[in-house]
C-alpha cells in the first residue's frame, strides 16, 4: 500500500499537536482570597497570628495596631478551606474571642477555625 505525501504530513501534524497540548497543560493553582484577622488587645502589645497556614509560627505574621479602630489586624491570602489558628499576645496563646467556631486541640485547649469559601 502506498501512502501519499499529503497523508504523511497530516499524520505528522496531528502527532505534533497532541504532544504540544500535553506539555502545555499545567495544574491551576487554587484561587486565594484575602482574609482579615482582628483582635482587641491593649496598645503596645506584640500580637502575632499563628495557624495551619504558617506552620504555627509565633513570629511569621505580626498584626498591626489600628489606632482609629482600637484593635490589631492583619490580612493574608488563603485558598478555600478550613484553617485552625490562634493569636499570640506577648507570648501567650489565645483563641479568637470573637469567633465561635473552634476545635479542641491536643494541648487540651481550643483552636479557632476560619472557613474560607
Amino acid at each position: 500500500m502506498k501512502i501519499s505525501k499529503t497523508t504523511k504530513k497530516c499524520a505528522t501534524k496531528v502527532v505534533t499537536k497532541k504532544c504540544a497540548v500535553r506539555t502545555a497543560k499545567t495544574p491551576k493553582a487554587p484561587a486565594t482570597k484575602p482574609v482579615t484577622f482582628t483582635i482587641r488587645a491593649e496598645k503596645g502589645k506584640a500580637v502575632y497570628l499563628a495557624g495551619e497556614f504558617n506552620d504555627w509560627s509565633v513570629s511569621a505574621k505580626k498584626l498591626a495596631w489600628k489606632a482609629k479602630e482600637g484593635y490589631y489586624a492583619t490580612t493574608i491570602k488563603l485558598a478555600p478551606g478550613e484553617y485552625q489558628y490562634k493569636f499570640v499576645i506577648d507570648g501567650v496563646w489565645c483563641a479568637d474571642p470573637e469567633n465561635v467556631n473552634s476545635v479542641r486541640n491536643d494541648q487540651g485547649t481550643f483552636n479557632s477555625v476560619a472557613t474560607v469559601k
